[in-house]
């Protein structure tokens, strides 16, 4: 097993792209992408390139990106690319930097690509139940515009508040909602995209069905930004939920626990959300909020049910969990939802006050979740890492989270150990090294075997296709 994060490669595609190294000033001047955008859309500053050239996954790139063009329209993004492929440049597509993977973590010699400024909702339609949006819409924007038609937008990543739509799509990004509403895909019926050589093309739909061609909508989704470029998405809204019912459940082990999810499910129960916190996320959370949580019990459990029927659903499901939990507490009103739903929503920041967080992300069956989370307090153990696990249990979704001395300049080797051990535990439970924040740069080796060779290769040939010189986000996903 490697120590250290990968290195930024063009991932089976054999592009005409420079080395690291000192850039060939003839091949990739940047003033190309001056002229070819408006004024003020793009910059070299160092100060701006370096507050561009990083997300959230705690993977640091050798070397700065050359600049960074802001899109404001779909011509831009043309522009862009148009220069890109010419020149053979490398491209960084980015949306708010949250992503966790490394895949909006730009190398050297490439450009960033930055979407943000594209975040116009185009249209709301009740009669239809779509949203058109641009890929820089936040997407708890798009929700609360939705909900003041009496509509919502279902996925609902942690990162809700300030991740983008775009973003979501290139990670196909999932949230405490996926197990009644499923991941972002779920939603998406149509796109527009510029390919690499700056062609923009639409997929999908606006209807509720549609069968004709391939499923191109849904190649785009989750693709890292390795095909294409977003620049629109048709989505689905849903009815707003007419009433919500919140339970918090606290529980001696994770293995009662997730019995009692299991039990859940067996009586035919499909609540909204499912999160888990595990003991030590749970005293976490206690230190950093003051709460009690620990006091009712090492791990903590919260359901919600929601639709016309949140109340009977939240009654049956009260009983499963009052049979196996110490303590079953129940919202009453709006405040008091709030405050069951606190502590799920404290966690992050919590461990984030104990050091540098590396946020994992790994699915497995849901009957071999209490088995996953076991065996990650023993990698902890053995490593010498510090691992805190939150769950969407329902759907079998871990998060090891990662906590290290914030002194450290970097993702010591011995995490970087720990987070390959979480993936291929993953695998050998028959799961999966990503349920929900995508491959990026971080999880490539291990892509290749959960795939297999056969199938590896054909994903490699279909990226090919889309893009022959291979500047869309090199060395993420494949």
């Amino acid at each position: 097993m490697t120590a250290t994060p990968p290195r930024l490669s063009a991932g089976g595609v054999t592009p005409r792209l420079r080395a690291a190294g000192p850039p060939d000033a003839e091949v990739i001047r940047t003033d190309a992408f001056a002229v070819a955008l408006p004024v003020g859309r793009w910059s070299t500053d160092p100060a701006v390139v370096d507050a561009h050239r990083l997300d959230r996954s705690g993977w640091i790139p050798d070397g700065r990106p050359l600049g960074v063009a802001f899109a404001r329209e779909i011509s831009d993004v043309q522009a862009v690319l148009r220069v890109a492929v010419a020149r053979g440049i490398p491209v960084t597509v980015r949306g708010a930097g949250t992503g966790l993977a490394g895949g909006a973590a730009a190398g050297p010699g490439g450009v960033v690509l930055d979407l943000a400024g594209m975040n116009r909702i185009r249209e709301l339609s009740v009669d239809d139940a779509v949203a058109v949006v641009e890929p820089g819409v936040i997407t708890a924007d798009l929700d609360a515009a939705a909900r003041e038609v009496g509509l919502c937008y279902a996925p609902d990543p942690a990162s809700a508040a300030i991740s983008t739509i775009g973003g979501n799509i290139a990670t196909n990004a999932g949230g405490l909602r996926c197990a009644k509403y499923g991941v972002t895909r779920e939603s998406v019926l149509g796109l527009d995209v510029v390919l690499a050589d700056g062609e923009l093309i639409s997929t999908g739909r606006r209807t509720v069905k549609g069968v004709a061609g391939y499923d191109l909508t849904g190649l785009f989704v989750g693709s890292d930004g390795t095909l294409g470029v977003v620049v629109g998405a048709t989505v689905r809204l849903r009815p707003a939920p007419r009433a919500t019912v919140t339970l918090a459940a606290y529980f001696d082990t994770v293995a009662a626990a997730v019995g009692a999810v299991t039990a859940l499910g067996a009586a035919g129960i499909v609540p909204a959300v499912a999160e888990l916190l595990d003991a030590r996320t749970v005293r976490a959370v206690d230190a950093a909020t003051g709460s009690d949580l620990a006091a009712h019990g090492e791990v903590f459990l919260l359901v919600q049910t929601d639709g016309s029927g949140a109340a009977e659903e939240a009654d049956a499901a009260e009983a499963v969990l009052a049979e196996r939990a110490r303590l079953v507490r129940r919202s009453v009103d709006a405040a008091t939802a709030e405050t069951l739903l606190a502590a799920r929503r404290a966690a992050l920041p919590a461990l984030e006050r104990l050091g540098r967080v590396l946020i994992e992300d790994i699915a497995v069956p849901r009957g071999r979740l209490a088995q996953a989370v076991a065996r990650v307090t023993e990698i902890g153990t053995d490593s010498g890492v510090e691992i805190f696990t939150l769950a969407h249990a329902a759907d079998g979704n871990l998060h090891p989270i990662i906590v290290v001395d914030p002194a450290e300049p970097e993702i010591p080797p011995r995490a970087w150990a720990a987070a390959e051990q979480i993936f291929a535990l993953a695998l050998e439970l028959g799961g999966t090294v990503t349920g929900e924040h995508g491959v990026g740069v971080l999880k490539r080796r291990w892509l290749a075997t959960e795939l297999g060779s056969r199938s590896h290769d054909l994903q490699r040939q279909l990226r090919r296709v889309f893009d022959p010189t291979g500047i869309l986000n090199p060395g993420r996903a494949l």
